[in-house]
């Protein structure tokens, strides 16, 4: 048999839905509102099959540039050629979710506000920019340590 090379073609764990959440939409996600310029994370709904959008789109964050009565045109970046190109999307309500990346955001600023307020008090200069995560310090090691002494290897020809 020839490889599938189908439009959901390795997409059964990707739109499977999780345990306790099979079967139809909630009501709540049809209830959602939206507004131009909000940014949506594009979630493929497995159980919902008209409306869906590519399987490359999903778990990417776009912003609604176009609201339809049952649809929502959402606008994602994609990687093409080494260059990032602006897609438009219309996906149907089901697949589309709020996203929180405004918000966390937000509190990033604020945090950052705060310090920047306690090091002028302090006065100290705080640096707010996010580093990766650093190796871990040394530590030594106290303990019976018992080494083997093995015997010398000689070749026997």
């Amino acid at each position: 048999m020839t490889h599938s090379y189908g439009y959901r073609r390795m997409t059964r764990k990707k739109f499977a839905k999780a345990y306790k959440t099979k079967g139809h939409v909630r009501i709540s996600r049809y209830l959602t509102t939206y507004k131009v310029g909000e940014y949506v994370d594009i979630l493929v709904d497995g159980s919902a099959h008209k409306g869906m959008p590519y399987k490359l789109y999903h778990g990417r964050t776009g912003k609604v540039f176009n609201i339809n009565p049952r649809s929502v045109g959402v606008i994602v970046h994609r990687l093409v050629n080494g260059r990032y190109i602006e897609k438009r999307l219309h996906v149907k309500i089901e697949h589309v979710r709020p996203s929180n990346v405004k918000i966390a955001l937000s509190k990033r600023y604020q945090a950052n506000d705060e310090a920047k307020h306690q090091g002028n008090v302090a006065g100290k200069k705080i640096s707010t920019k996010r580093n990766p995560g650093q190796p871990l310090e040394e530590v030594l090691v106290q303990g019976a340590v018992n080494f083997q002494h093995p015997k010398v290897f000689r070749e026997v020809f």
